[in-house]
């Protein structure tokens, strides 16, 4: 009997369905990064009409004139059109495929809108200085507030912001990916209490890293007011934001590549320097990028620390030496016209610049491609075959 039960339980579980053919079709599963033929139509009528509802309404029904109003008025109209036109054609996992979609292209449309706003306008006001050659190849020695654009420049204020920043990416730069490296790799109650006391620096006030460096370094110690001193005050606010953002990096290596560098016999300190960091470069460079963004715009700690000159000084050791942002803080507070052109000439010049040590960082840190490059390429085609080889 107990053999009979078991023979009819494997053959129940071993039975194959049979396939009904008056059955309906399966419903076809519903594929959000697929976009139909509707669907486009739906998206594209959608803005289309409610260009046209923003016009009726701002223009026709309601005071509202001004470019603003009819911004915000076309992408409310476009939200609902929107809404209305994909229940037509599909549920409410359309809808909301179509909804979050519409609110992220919002947000991503209104940063890149302030972004352009911010840059166009800063460039407009500052084209007056800019043209000029001057204006990157002199200092400001000897020239008064009125003096005329084509006299003086801002060459002392961009090798005061590269030594400084130099001086304080070389500082931050080993520091805080070691100290990213201990909270990670390390780990114990210190690294969670070294890591809450980075978390808690990271909203430090610029004026108290400024005053921090002017209590220690230039009264303690009897230092002078110098670039190295600036360079030390913007270091202490790039600390943190590298350490954290580097922690974040290295916690999202893998663990199988430390496991198997480990079982094939490497030490913990080897690990981290030939797999580790290796595979983190590019979050590094990002985490140094974040930090040159903090650092490079610094003020008050510079002021505090560095002071404010109008001539040539490349020495960090002694003396004072200007930087980008503090040459616009002293421009600005003139109220000269030239000088607010020659401040706006020099914001332009900073955003230049981050932009470039943005893009150096990148390139260093980019991981190296298995592919030739086009250079190397054309080397090898270049190249004779010998004799022996063919």
């Amino acid at each position: 009997m107990s053999i009979d039960l078991y023979a009819e339980r494997d053959t129940a579980l071993t039975m194959i369905p049979v396939r009904d053919a008056q059955a309906p079709a399966p419903t076809p599963r519903t594929q959000l990064g697929h976009r139909r033929a509707e669907d486009t139509l739906v998206i594209w009528g959608s803005r289309v009409a409610a260009l046209g509802l923003s016009w009726v309404i701002c223009e026709r029904l309601l005071p509202l004139p001004g470019l603003v109003w009819f911004v915000v008025v076309a992408a409310l109209a476009n939200l609902v059109l929107l809404v209305v036109g994909t229940s037509v054609i599909g549920g409410a996992v359309e809808i909301s495929d179509r909804v979050a979609q519409w609110a992220i292209s919002a947000g991503a449309s209104t940063v890149f809108l302030a972004l352009a706003t911010t840059i166009g306008f800063v460039l407009t006001r500052g084209w007056t200085a800019l043209h000029h050659l001057n204006f990157f190849t002199q200092d400001m020695s000897g020239v008064g507030p009125n003096t005329p654009l084509s006299q003086g420049g801002i060459l002392h204020a961009i090798v005061g912001s590269l030594i400084e920043l130099g001086i304080a990416v070389a500082i931050t730069l080993p520091l805080g990916v070691g100290t990213a490296v201990f909270m990670t790799e390390v780990g114990g109650r210190f690294a969670r209490i070294v890591r809450t006391v980075v978390e808690a620096m990271t909203a430090l006030p610029s004026i108290v890293a400024g005053l921090f460096i002017y209590s220690t370094w230039i009264i303690a110690l009897g230092q002078p007011r110098s670039g190295l001193a600036g360079g030390l005050a913007i270091s202490v606010m790039m600390l943190p934001i590298i350490a954290r953002a580097s922690d974040v990096v290295l916690r999202v290596v893998p663990g199988n590549l430390r496991e198997a560098s480990l079982a094939l016999g490497a030490s913990r300190w080897k690990t981290v320097w030939h797999v580790v960091l290796p595979t983190a470069r590019p979050g590094l460079a990002t985490a140094l990028i974040l930090g040159i963004a903090r650092g490079i715009g610094e003020t008050s700690p510079v002021l505090i620390t560095s002071g404010n000159a109008a001539f040539m000084h490349t020495d960090p050791r002694s003396g004072v030496m200007t930087s980008l942002p503090l040459y616009i803080f002293a421009t600005v507070r003139s109220g000269v016209p030239l000088q607010i052109s020659r401040a706006f000439g020099t914001a332009a010049t900073l955003l230049v610049l981050v932009l470039i040590l943005f893009i150096v960082a990148r390139l260093l840190a980019r991981p190296a491609s298995a592919k030739p490059s086009p250079w190397r390429r054309l080397r090898r085609r270049l190249t004779p075959i010998p004799k022996e080889a063919s």
